[in-house]
């Protein structure tokens, strides 16, 4: 875990009530907007949120419309969510969550995807050996990014890489996942085409056929992201509404420039709960078997 960040979890996991906050030195903070992208001066070394740790399949996220932007559970219809296991996976095959202060505007369009963005921060997938904790924030490097096309918007997935992982020091561009790692990437490719079929969707698709994008690619992405995000929580661009209701809450405490900072948040956060996760349904444990997933 980064330097002087920790978690506060609130309820129990596997409820429609349960959260992981972050914190900053004991101070819960937005994950969203107060924990920096950049790790170090120069730029190269990202912080990551992690959401969901390997082998896991609830599927949590940082949710946007909430004060302080805490990590929980997405729902369907009042209830949580799980992704399946699609033979020969097992959950997430990754460390899966997202770069802080990085935002999908839904209005802007790729000139290279022809899609808009997805109004959320950049997701990320990293592959270190170390199976993470929800709400850890891992110094990561980037090596590459693949563009899913997820119900008509462009959703990046940024290919990263712990900087303390014990293979971190050779791999530094796409070619070398694919050298020290062989399939890792034809084994992503294939779970976001196929992890929501057992759900009656279609395939997902890809920009590029499916090509994964070397890292000065992806960073052009982040920082493009990263832009966007800037202002967003600088007030440039307006909060995307539905409604009356804004879909972003953009409070944050450290963001010197945004006048959407505050001196803490509005509702008080409880304090930490260790609580027992609640019983998951066993069918959660159930292998599909799509034909053509392994071709």
């Amino acid at each position: 875990m980064a330097s002087g960040y920790s978690v506060r979890n609130v309820a129990a996991p596997n409820t429609l009530e349960h959260r992981v906050f972050i914190e900053k030195d004991g101070v819960p903070i937005s994950a969203f907007h107060d924990v920096p992208l950049y790790a170090d001066a120069d730029k190269t070394i990202l912080n990551m949120i992690v959401e969901i740790p390997r082998w896991s399949n609830a599927k949590l996220e940082i949710s946007k419309d909430e004060e302080l932007n805490p990590i929980k559970q997405d729902t369907k219809n009042g209830k949580l969510r799980f992704v399946r296991n699609c033979f020969p996976h097992k959950g997430y095959i990754w460390n899966y969550g997202a770069f802080p202060q990085t935002w999908e505007d839904p209005n802007f369009t790729h000139p290279e995807t022809k899609a808009n963005g997805d109004n959320d921060p950049l997701d990320v997938c990293e592959i270190g050996e170390l199976v993470g904790h929800i709400g850890q924030i891992k110094q990561v490097k980037v090596l590459g990014v693949m563009a899913l096309i997820d119900d008509g918007e462009t959703d990046w997935k940024v290919i990263v890489v712990d900087i303390n992982d014990p293979l971190a020091h050779k791999l530094n561009d796409v070619e070398d996942v694919e050298r020290h790692l062989p399939g890792l990437l034809r084994a992503t490719n294939e779970w976001f085409r196929i992890y929501k079929i057992p759900d009656g969707k279609p395939e997902n698709q890809f920009a590029f056929t499916g090509e994964c994008k070397n890292k000065a690619y992806a960073m052009d992405v982040i920082r493009e992201c990263a832009e966007a995000w800037d202002k967003l929580i600088s007030g440039t661009t307006k909060v995307p509404t539905k409604g009356d209701k804004p879909l972003i809450s953009v409070n944050n405490l450290t963001v010197g420039s945004s006048p959407y900072r505050v001196a803490q948040p509005e509702t008080p956060i409880p304090a930490h709960q260790n609580v027992a996760p609640a019983k998951i349904d066993s069918s959660i444990d159930k292998w599909f078997f799509i034909s053509g997933a392994a071709a």
